[in-house]
């Protein structure tokens, strides 16, 4: 009963974490096709740089923080990984060897025998 209540809370913050990473993804796409429009309209309606460039430094300013901010979900994501080991009910129990496969089978001179 408690083994599973810690892998259904395990699960739901792998999942919320999985979330947060998609969501600032879709965030910084988001952002770069913003800044395309952005450039796109300055073209179509033939005004200099200076007019848009205030509102890309802000856009660039934000992408800088959003950045900052996915570096810190993946790290936080890698020390959730590593602290699952330390919980119990979560640890990862291997029972005989380290291959994940048998050894290749030799191959052997078959013959019919009559």
């Amino acid at each position: 009963m408690r083994k599973q209540m810690i892998e259904n809370a395990a699960y739901e913050v792998a999942t919320q974490v999985r979330a947060v990473e998609d969501s600032i993804d879709a965030t910084l796409s988001e952002m770069a096709e913003l800044q395309s429009r952005m450039m796109r309209i300055t073209a179509i309606a033939h005004v200099g740089p200076a007019a848009i460039h205030p509102a890309l430094q802000e856009l660039s300013a934000a992408l800088s923080t959003l950045l900052a901010a996915r570096v810190a979900i993946v790290n936080c994501h890698s020390e959730l990984a590593s602290a699952r080991g330390k919980v119990p009910g979560l640890r990862t129990v291997s029972w005989g060897d380290d291959d994940t496969c048998p050894p290749a089978a030799t191959t052997a001179d078959l013959r019919i025998v009559a």
